[in-house]
């Protein structure tokens, strides 16, 4: 067989280089090509050339052009050396043993020498990639996300603005919402910002530099002095007092400002009380309670209170009912007996009080009055001073704090100039306080692109270089955007500063891993790549999926509720942070001993001996499928149809996820694979069957060869994760042979032989996804060689983790960026097109 692949292969590239008026000498090229096209042409005639007669041209060359992929046809080294997808498209399907394809009678395969070659020559020779200095690639101006602007907002203001409600959903790319290409803006978009802008300053910006102080309970602060209860529902048939005790340290006027209302049933219903208000055991209010649908009173009063405790308190005195009938007035005795025909339910009691609030404001003295809640955020120097200069100086001083956070770098005075002048127009406005000023201000800062935007410039000392480092207040950026999802705080900004946050990355980078903001990885990260997000929402009707068996909770109703969809989601982002927190191998991530499970996910998946709510880390028994994501309801819920398992899905999750080869996409006029159920006239077939008839199709079987056997694997677990024996009243056989040539009898053999045997797929394909979400943009050809130096590292050092995040961020990819990137364009039509990150205040 190899002798005749040889004889095919009759013209060889040389020949074709020839045609092109380029003559091949011993080493050397003559001819008008560049040096470094000259040594990739010669190095492909001597090195790769002989690869691809060998093992390739069968089906891509001599005319024949499978897959419309052909290496002899190239009409010039330059369009040879161009064809970047093709050339990625060969080393990952050689790497991954995809191509050559399995024959039934042999199996030849490039050695792994020969794989060697061919890497160096696409990476170093076709890519052009130097590894001294690899690109590090185009950077686009990246929009905040909704979770990003959430976080943000949330850490520069202290105010939880819900963006994820308020602002249109974000565009997806490459499975994340936070890639630069697609974060678009629209006109609407613009209306959002600005109407977001304003209400978040009006909400968390203070408007005044002094306010009265307020103490505030609710009614159930009341407690009752005997019996249990409190101010929430108060009874007009039964006697109770309830109270609450207040602390003043002045000895001052106060004002006590009370609401409370009085609610009756529909029906009307006789009963009535006396509800007594004192203050320090003196009677302030008698109020005459009887039937009324909702009626809500509010009295004021001024008190001239001392220094220390002060206690109000209501007292419900029930009378006789309004309809002469003997009254149950005693504490705890039974409502009287209504007289017939008086017009309400018989035995009714639906006369209540409740303690809407109860507020204290004082002193009212203006001595004492004190700054409003987060006034020190935005004036840590407290109120601003009355003469005009000093005043503008503080408001520069504020604002330019201010802007700096927001922007995330240090704004131009210029810009800091035309902020002052905003808000001294307000606030030397008849009326107006200075904290209104500066807070028209912010709303311009909050509306600006240089807020919406992360706008990243270049290390001035590298400016010249042809991959400059971006500063070190975009590289604190990008770290807390990876890791936080939220801007940088004081203390990135603080080394950003004084230029040592390069210097202090690890450190630093460790600091933030442990800080709780950090859970923003391990939720937007896990909930796209592994598709948790989805698991809340995924349509899966579990009555016609798993019929009789559907898993039942103690009042017998099917469990795929909201509450169990969100354990599910929960089991997911907690074992990754179980691997992140300690520090575990990725590999984890495909198989291991143990999982998060509390006692209602622990039964669903067989796990014996787990008991209560928690889910908790939990050591899975040694026969248990259980362990990596693979086989967690999450991932097989979301890969499952809405009436029945999918081996597809699911076998294709797995090849784009967790193998990084995800096959092409389907052919036009692919036949529906519930087409396959005619040949099986007499009875209900397995999927198993169904895909193998649809694999039969000339037109399926290379994809489905891919995909169906790692899905079928995965045929003992329901649509809903659960385990299961039969299918369609058969039993299910899930043993399989990957079209790498590994055979294995069940789940477990096959999640051992993905983490043994193609454990540097996963390290790459994992590489790849985390440095998407990191970098916000889709990895190119030119990303090859920094992906592969970042999982031969984690193969050196055994898959950690923290091996990988300190790999991504050290990266010339992360460090570094392109001179002169592309300017985006405003949208005004299309939502694809990104905005102009034109600078304005």
């Amino acid at each position: 067989m190899l002798s005749s692949r040889v004889s095919r292969f009759s013209v060889p590239l040389s020949s074709a280089f020839a045609r092109w008026g380029v003559v091949v000498a011993v080493g050397s090229w003559a001819g008008p090509l560049v040096a470094a096209e000259n040594a990739a042409a010669t190095n492909f005639t001597q090195k790769v050339e002989p690869i691809l007669a060998k093992y390739c041209y069968d089906c891509h060359g001599n005319g024949i052009s499978k897959g419309s992929i052909t290496f002899d046809e190239f009409t010039s080294v330059g369009e040879m050396l161009s064809k970047h997808d093709l050339w990625t498209k060969v080393l990952k399907n050689v790497r991954g043993g995809l191509m050559p394809p399995r024959e039934e009678d042999e199996i030849l395969r490039p050695s792994a020498a020969e794989v060697e070659v061919l890497a160096h020559w696409i990476k170093y020779e076709a890519f052009k990639t130097d590894p001294k200095n690899p690109d590090p690639g185009r950077v686009t101006a990246r929009r905040l996300n909704r979770v990003e602007y959430r976080n943000t907002i949330r850490d520069l203001m202290g105010f939880d603005f819900n963006a994820e409600v308020e602002f249109p959903t974000d565009d997806t790319g490459h499975g994340f919402d936070n890639i630069g290409d697609v974060l678009t803006i629209s006109p609407l978009h613009l209306e959002k910002y600005l109407s977001a802008a304003e209400t978040i300053v009006d909400k968390a910006v203070p408007k005044v530099a002094k306010i009265i102080r307020e103490r505030s309970a609710s009614g159930r602060d009341f407690r009752a002095e005997s019996g249990g209860g409190n101010g929430e529902q108060l009874n007009a048939r039964r006697a109770t007092t309830v109270s609450r005790a207040f602390t003043v340290e002045h000895a001052e006027k106060y004002q006590l400002v009370i609401e409370y209302e009085v609610r009756g049933s529909f029906d009307f219903d006789a009963g009535r009380a006396k509800l007594i208000c004192r203050v320090d055991g003196e009677e302030r209010f008698v109020e005459d309670v009887v039937w009324s649908e909702r009626r809500t009173i509010k009295r004021e009063y001024e008190v001239d209170w001392s220094a220390g405790r002060h206690v109000v308190s209501f007292e419900v005195v029930p009378l006789p009912p309004v309809d002469g009938s003997p009254a149950a007035v005693a504490t705890n005795a039974p409502p009287a007996p209504p007289a017939k025909g008086a017009g309400f339910r018989p035995g009714a009691t639906s006369v209540t009080m409740r303690i809407n609030t109860v507020q204290v404001r004082g002193p009212i003295d203006p001595r004492h009055w004190i700054a409003p809640e987060n006034y020190d955020r935005f004036f840590p120097n407290g109120p601003a001073p009355d003469e005009p200069r000093a005043r503008e100086a503080y408001a520069t001083e504020v604002l330019q704090r201010f802007a700096t956070r927001a922007f995330r770098r240090p704004i131009e005075a210029s810009r800091l100039q035309q902020l002052v002048a905003i808000a001294k127009d307000v606030y030397s406005a008849p009326g107006a306080t200075f904290e209104q000023g500066i807070g028209r201000a912010m709303m311009a800062v909050l509306g600006s692109p240089r807020f919406i935007f992360r706008v990243e410039q270049p290390d001035p000392a590298s400016a010249g270089d042809r991959y400059p480092l971006i500063d070190e207040y975009a590289l604190a950026s990008r770290l807390s955007y990876f890791l936080w999802s939220s801007m940088p705080d004081e203390e990135l900004f603080r080394l950003a500063e004084r230029g040592e946050l390069r210097r202090q990355l690890q450190p630093q980078l460790a600091r933030m891993l442990k800080d709780s903001k950090s859970s923003a990885l391990v939720r937007n990260f896990t909930g796209q790549w592994l598709q948790a997000r989805d698991v809340e929402f995924v349509p899966i009707n579990a009555r016609v999926a798993l019929g009789p068996s559907a898993p039942r909770n103690r009042d017998g109703r099917i469990e795929f509720d909201s509450a169990f969809r969100k354990l599910m989601r929960s089991e997911t982002e907690m074992y990754f942070e179980h691997l992140l927190r300690e520090d575990l191998s990725v590999l984890d991530l495909v198989d291991s001993d143990y999982t998060f499970l509390n006692e209602r996910l622990a039964q669903h998946y067989g796990v014996p001996g787990v008991t209560g709510e928690t889910l908790r880390l939990v050591k899975l028994p040694a026969d248990s499928p259980r362990g990596g994501v693979i086989t967690q309801g999450t991932v097989l819920a979301v890969t499952s149809n809405p009436t029945r398992t999918s081996p597809v899905k699911r076998g294709l999750f797995i090849l784009e996820n967790i193998l990084g080869t995800p096959p092409p996409p389907a052919p036009p006029n692919v036949p529906d694979l519930e087409e396959s159920k005619k040949e099986f006239k007499d009875r209900e077939p397995k999927l198993s069957e169904m895909l193998a008839v649809h694999r039969a199709n000339p037109m399926c079987s290379s994809c489905h060869q891919r995909m169906d056997p790692l899905g079928l694997a995965l045929e003992n677990f329901n649509a809903l994760g659960g385990w299961r024996e039969t299918e369609a009243g058969q039993p299910i056989d899930p043993a399989g042979q990957l079209v790498t040539g590994e055979k294995f009898a069940e789940v477990r053999e096959l999640k051992r032989i993905l983490r043994r045997d193609r454990k540097m797929d996963v390290y790459q394909c994992l590489t790849e996804k985390l440095m998407t979400y990191a970098l916000g943009r889709g990895l190119e050809y030119y990303d090859v060689h920094t992906v592969d130096e970042i999982a031969a590292r984690l193969d050196r050092e055994g898959g950690r983790i923290s091996v990988l995040l300190t790999s991504i961020v050290e990266s010339p990819a992360f460090q570094r960026q392109r001179r002169d990137p592309p300017a985006p364009a405003v949208s005004h039509h299309s939502p694809a097109r990104p905005i102009t990150t034109t600078p304005s205040p």
